[in-house]
């Protein structure tokens, strides 16, 4: 059992993630690595700055531009949408995943209405099958309401629509590409590359699904929780059984968190870098390219792992909700806020919007965790360096900072934008 205290913890899960103490990785060939190391990219619709996907990646990637991953996923076929929990995975672990989709269409494990999807509508998907395996390539908005089977699903109001998804979530269609955000079906023979086309064996995708999900989280309590529910296949069970066997083999080691209750488990590869962040050293492979977290801030997407559904306030200690779907008159602090990361803490949270008519960002209010940031002069430096870079890439060219109301974080943000050319 290993013995690690919060600081540690805090560091280790952000280092996994790509988030500490630095961007370490630039482009679209950084964008691949970044998708690596986090696991799992989830997909959100919302485009309100920027989609949550795209503000994650520029929190982690140097030069990343908003598409830069639909361009691997669909483009190069280096990864593939999937799952109820939807989020983009490597395209060579496929083969995992197929098990986890035949489960899904057996009943075995997953979501029990995928199930019966398949028989209340029988005919109408061995009728899609019939379509793609004639068009290539389908999506939901080829077929006129007036001339399908209305339903009630949460997936959609017409019956194509649940026999695309169904197809898709027991892997016998993949995405093609997406437009505006809608996915455009294939036959998944047409997508995947055909060495892929295969199935895992039960025990060698079980031990994969468990690995996948501590690297996930980097440190894991291996329950399950409804913040968990990523359409893994139910590796609860299969780590019921195999967690001892992996923990004597050395994919995994137990840690313990000064603080938490539970223990943990860590990747056994991940060994070493733990000790590392434990000695109070900065692991090789997670040396930044440019600034360091503490000499520029970062902004985290409201879909972040290390921040949202709560986890925010078991690691940092910073009470985040993402507020987005509240009634205005509920939420405490507004529609899109951030959370704001600061060396290895989340230290403060600010709501925004982007005024697209006049192409300016607009800043509707800053929340410090303590007040004796508005007048630090390293924390201000940090926060316009920050606050720049997240400008550019939305590609506003205005700022409104009024709203901030501590007088010299409000300056140093506009001095930043006047002094990349932009007006505040």
């Amino acid at each position: 059992m290993l013995t690690i205290n919060i600081e540690t913890a805090r560091r280790f899960i952000l280092g996994k993630q790509g988030l500490w103490p630095g961007r370490r990785w630039r482009g679209i060939e950084g964008t691949e690595q970044a998708m690596r190391a986090m696991e799992y990219l989830q997909l959100d619709p919302l485009h309100i700055l920027a989609r949550s996907q795209d503000i994650q990646l520029h929190s982690r990637v140097l030069a990343y531009t908003p598409g830069m991953w639909e361009d691997l996923a669909y483009q190069q076929r280096k990864f593939f949408d999937w799952g109820g929990w939807l989020a983009v995975r490597p395209m060579d672990e496929l083969p995992h995943w197929r098990v986890v989709m035949r489960r899904e269409r057996e009943g075995d494990s997953g979501d029990s209405r995928i199930r019966r999807m398949a028989a209340d509508h029988a005919e109408a998907i061995d009728e899609m099958r019939a379509i793609l395996r004639e068009r290539g390539t389908v999506s939901n908005r080829d077929f006129e309401i007036a001339s399908r089977t209305r339903t009630q699903s949460y997936r959609g109001r017409k019956d194509s629509a649940l026999d695309l998804y169904y197809l898709w979530r027991t892997g016998e269609v993949m995405t093609h590409h997406c437009e505006h955000f809608e996915r455009v079906y294939a036959l998944t023979e047409t997508v995947a590359p055909a060495h892929l086309m295969r199935e895992s064996e039960e025990a060698e995708a079980d031990r994969f699904l468990i690995s996948k999900e501590v690297s996930f989280f980097g440190l894991s309590p291996l329950r399950r929780t409804s913040d968990a529910f990523h359409g893994r296949g139910e590796p609860d069970r299969a780590a019921k059984q195999m967690l001892g066997a992996m923990v004597a083999d050395g994919d995994l080691i137990e840690v313990q968190v000064e603080g938490w209750k539970m223990v943990h488990y860590a990747l056994g590869s991940d060994a070493e870098v733990l000790a590392d962040v434990s000695a109070g050293r900065v692991p090789q492979a997670w040396t930044p390219l440019e600034t360091t977290t503490t000499e520029e801030v970062v902004f985290l997407a409201p879909l972040d792992h290390v921040s949202a559904r709560g986890r925010a306030k078991e690691v940092f200690g910073f009470d985040y909700v993402w507020e987005v779907y509240k009634p205005e008159h509920q939420r405490r602090f507004g529609y899109y806020t951030l959370p704001m990361l600061w060396d290895d803490r989340l230290v403060a949270r600010f709501d925004s919007k982007l005024d697209r008519t006049t192409n300016t960002f607009v800043i509707l209010g800053l929340w410090l965790e303590d007040e004796a940031l508005g007048t630090d002069e390293a924390f201000a430096e940090a926060w316009a360096g920050g606050l720049a870079l997240f400008v550019r890439f939305l590609g506003a060219s205005k700022l409104d900072a009024k709203a901030i109301r501590e007088p010299l974080l409000r300056r140093r943000a506009c001095s930043s934008q006047e002094a990349t050319g932009g007006e505040a």
